[in-house]
């Protein structure tokens, strides 16, 4: 990697979206189709009895009573520093909307681009107040809960968020759930690892070895001019490298693979696409007969995949959602691209991401409750995953 090397950030942590967030959903999903009313009962206490429940949206107005009809989940990613102060602001790394249709027989999954310029709306939560005003959306997770601490950090930070959204571009949600980034760590190593296909050359930013073979940061990163991240080879160390083709990734493996951007061409597009598909790799796992034939292995799994999540179901039993999506598999889970897997320069904003058209009409499509239509109408929506 030649020295200056950019691209473009935006601010806060760059680790996994997709792999912090669809494990929760997708495995209980899979899970609960495989094995009808038996999973439902002898399963669900082990995948929920470890779960965190909070009301993360008051006050969502158009929320379902019943499982029945079309449903709109928040899903979002976040990832504070080790020993990082527990008052101090968390911005969303990953914020997605997973959308069900009305038939519960496929889901679709539309990640909202982090650095997508935005007017927040004004809110109080309780020890301070946000007058409101225009940042990337991620900023929006950060003022709900600034100043607050653990839970109520994350149920202000969840409703403006979602205040933001609805504002912005008309939707509503009947549930939201919050992942760490540890909770998908720890579910890799319950697994021992995935196998999955490596679509792209991928240079790894963080791990690297020197000629002895010792674990060194191949790289040193500074914030470029342009507001993008530049990269500094550091001499004698070796970065490691995931080549194209079929691979099983041992958990650290993984966990480097999917955290890559700076070194792809699409930056965060690329990364997207790479996490929709080891997550996909990953549900297959968990679906399989070595793991749900296995009541210690599931045991494990479904234990880790508790603790690594926050959830809010609104006035829907965590039962009934299960029970209600058990029909969505891995091929009827469709992840929709956004901005065409580009970077879409704001006018408004340098550094910061607009939404163009077709993304523009895919929200009102959620809003409308018409994706099927919209993907059949626009099928390179779809992401190759």
């Amino acid at each position: 990697m030649a020295k200056g090397n950019t691209r473009r950030k935006g601010r806060g942590r760059r680790d996994p979206a997709w792999a912090r967030l669809l494990v929760v959903f997708g495995a209980l999903m899979m899970i609960a189709s495989g094995g009808a009313f038996v999973v439902k009962d002898a399963v669900f206490g082990f995948a929920t009895r470890s779960v965190q429940r909070e009301d993360l949206l008051p006050g969502e107005p158009d929320r379902h009573v019943s499982v029945s009809g079309p449903k709109n989940i928040l899903l979002i990613g976040i990832d504070p520093r080790p020993n990082q102060d527990p008052t101090e602001a968390i911005r969303s790394d990953s914020i997605l909307i997973l959308h069900i249709p009305a038939s519960h027989d496929m889901a679709f999954l539309i990640s909202i681009p982090r650095d997508t310029w935005v007017s927040i709306p004004k809110y109080t939560n309780g020890k301070r107040t946000y007058n409101g005003g225009k940042d990337k959306i991620n900023g929006a997770f950060a003022e709900g809960g600034y100043g607050l601490t653990g839970k109520d950090q994350r149920k202000h930070g969840t409703t403006l968020l979602a205040n933001t959204i609805r504002q912005n571009w008309g939707i509503s949600f009947d549930a939201a759930a919050i992942v760490d980034f540890v909770g998908f760590q720890q579910v890799v190593k319950v697994l021992d690892g995935v196998d999955m296909y490596v679509d792209q050359r991928t240079v790894s930013v963080h791990i690297g070895y020197d000629a002895h073979g010792n674990q060194k940061v191949p790289f040193e990163q500074k914030e470029a001019p342009n507001g993008g991240t530049q990269l500094i080879p550091i001499k004698g160390v070796t970065p490691a490298v995931y080549e194209v083709g079929y691979q099983h990734l041992a958990s650290w493996q993984a966990l480097d693979y999917v955290r890559q951007r700076e070194t792809l061409p699409n930056s965060d597009y690329d990364r997207q696409r790479h996490q929709q598909q080891f997550i996909k790799a990953l549900l297959k796992k968990i679906a399989s007969k070595d793991v749900l034939g296995s009541p210690s292995t599931l045991n494990k799994v479904l234990d880790v995949i508790g603790h690594s999540m926050t959830i809010d179901t609104g006035p829907i039993g965590l039962d009934d959602w299960i029970f209600a999506m058990r029909g969505i598999n891995g091929d009827g889970m469709l992840t929709l691209k956004t901005n065409n897997g580009s970077f879409h320069a704001s006018t408004e904003q340098p550094g910061a991401e607009a939404l163009d058209e077709t993304t523009l009409a895919l929200l009102a499509s959620v809003r409308g409750n018409t994706v099927q239509d919209f993907v059949l109408s626009h099928p390179s929506i779809v992401a190759s995953s």
